[in-house]
């Protein structure tokens, strides 16, 4: 029982059972409402560690078969309802891309990108920065687990460029040498490649999926498109921002790139798996930007990708199957998407959408449209992970929006962005920050402080580019 916190499980019942015994609000069906303070409760297990996350999707899909929130009277079909997730394509979608992502640290592909660009633009700082970001910005529209990104291929290298310039972890009077730079750098590139691509990062197909809830249809392609002038813009200004606001001590790191060159050649030749994991890769960003054309969806293509993968030996079924983050994620994604599904299906995100427009009625969208995205963006000071914001407020948010008469698809996609870029903000905002924060690099004044600084330049970026480039190509 170590992973029970039970102080926290303690607080979790009791918020609630609060909530089951509040009376319904007038024009909530009573199930909806008890079906609001599981989906709550296990929100609140999960943000507070009470228990691991699929412990608390465990016992959400169990409080809602018990209970028969979601089928009242009938048993059988509560039971059918309350699995319903593990039946979602998006949520597949995701399971899928972690094991085609295992593909890349396997064989070792991921590293030899990474290490080709260090060894290209590694002679200053900046470029060491520009490098590792890039190796991110091309694994990310493949690798869903931003976690696995920074924690399987670019944090190793950028500890490892660091520790060979002299900037070692367990001296703090080495770290602004460069390692603490190189840190927040890599760290809030992270953040940005993971809000480009739809399959970027988990949180991404969650509000997708939730945003078709409410009528409003997303793309593979559609969100690359809006994302990427603001995204790029962002990913170019990263490391020139932080070279301003906390600069290296080093101004050369001539050595970078040898040392790349070094590894390199003790990887040897690119292997037949790495060059099948390349044509397997391209084949997927093929299917999902013109899948359409083929009649093949998102989740069929990745089945494609990893079909091949599996056939061609550069993944084993035992490789499958030992990809815990992929079979953790498809747990707790189908419990918290099926209860959002089911909250907005009951009527209770559709009534608590029309409660606050109504209070912003007398506001105009444009006027109404940066408060809604101020307030959720700084609510994730809350939050440990981009998931459990997008799963407790976007749906609520996002209706919110709609009712007062902000283009749907433009503050859909804003929010599900905002979700991760946010993650700037703390060191325990997104998966891969306690990863970086962890190296010992960046302490938590500076990490805390930087982070705001670095909130507030995507929120302009984002308002200010994205605004413009959403009106050229339509989206308001």
């Amino acid at each position: 029982m170590k992973e029970i916190n039970f102080k926290s499980g303690l607080i979790t019942c009791v918020i609630g059972l609060a909530i089951w015994f509040i009376p319904a609000p007038e024009g909530v069906q009573p199930n909806a409402w008890h079906l609001l303070a599981i989906f709550v409760a296990t929100i609140v297990g999960i943000i507070s560690k009470a228990a691991s996350m699929g412990t608390m999707a465990i016992i959400g899909i169990t409080l809602c078969a018990v209970t028969q929130v979601l089928a009242p009277g009938d048993p059988t079909k509560s039971i059918v309802n309350a699995l319903s997730g593990f039946g979602n394509s998006t949520i597949w979608l995701i399971g899928l891309a972690f094991f085609i992502a295992r593909g890349f640290i396997i064989t070792g592909l991921g590293t030899r990108i990474a290490y080709n660009f260090i060894k290209i633009f590694g002679k200053s700082p900046l470029g060491l920065a520009y490098g590792l970001n890039t190796a991110d910005l091309i694994l990310a529209p493949a690798i869903p687990s931003n976690t696995a990104r920074a924690g399987g291929v670019i944090y190793p290298i950028m500890k490892s460029i660091a520790t060979n310039m002299g900037s070692y972890a367990e001296k703090p009077e080495t770290h602004r040498k460069i390692g603490a730079f190189l840190t927040l750098s890599s760290y809030n590139a992270n953040m940005i490649t993971s809000v480009l691509f739809l399959t970027a990062t988990a949180s991404n197909p969650m509000a997708q999926k939730f945003a078709a809830d409410l009528g409003v249809e997303i793309t593979w392609g559609s969100w690359a498109l809006a994302a990427s002038v603001p995204g790029l813009i962002c990913f170019l200004l990263i490391p020139l921002f932080l070279y301003k606001s906390y600069p290296p001590e080093l101004k050369e790191t001539k050595e970078a790139p040898a040392i790349a060159a070094k590894q390199l050649k003790e990887m040897g030749p690119v292997s037949l798996k790495e060059w099948l994991m390349v044509a397997t890769f391209i084949i997927l960003l093929v299917l999902w930007i013109f899948g359409n054309l083929f009649a093949i969806d998102a989740t069929t293509a990745a089945l494609i990708g990893l079909c091949i993968l599996l056939l061609s030996g550069v993944l084993t079924w035992e490789d499958v199957k030992s990809e815990k983050g992929a079979w953790d994620t498809i747990v707790w994604f189908s419990s918290l998407v099926m209860m959002g599904s089911y909250l907005n299906s009951l009527g209770l995100i559709g009534w608590f959408g029309k409660l606050v427009g109504d209070e912003l009625s007398q506001l105009s969208w444009k006027v109404a449209f940066p408060l809604i995205i101020i307030v959720y963006s700084y609510c994730h000071y809350m939050f440990a992970s981009a998931t459990a914001q997008v799963a407790a407020m976007y749906s609520v948010f996002l209706a919110v929006g709609i009712a007062v008469g902000i283009p749907g698809t433009m503050l859909a996609i804003f929010l599900g962005a905002c979700a991760s870029l946010m993650g700037s903000l703390t060191h325990y905002g997104h998966g891969p920050a306690p990863i970086f924060f962890g190296s010992t690099y960046v302490d938590l004044k500076d990490w805390w402080k930087q982070g705001f600084f670095m909130s507030i330049l995507f929120l302009l970026v984002w308002f200010v580019a994205g605004g413009l480039w959403w009106k050229a190509i339509g989206l308001w």
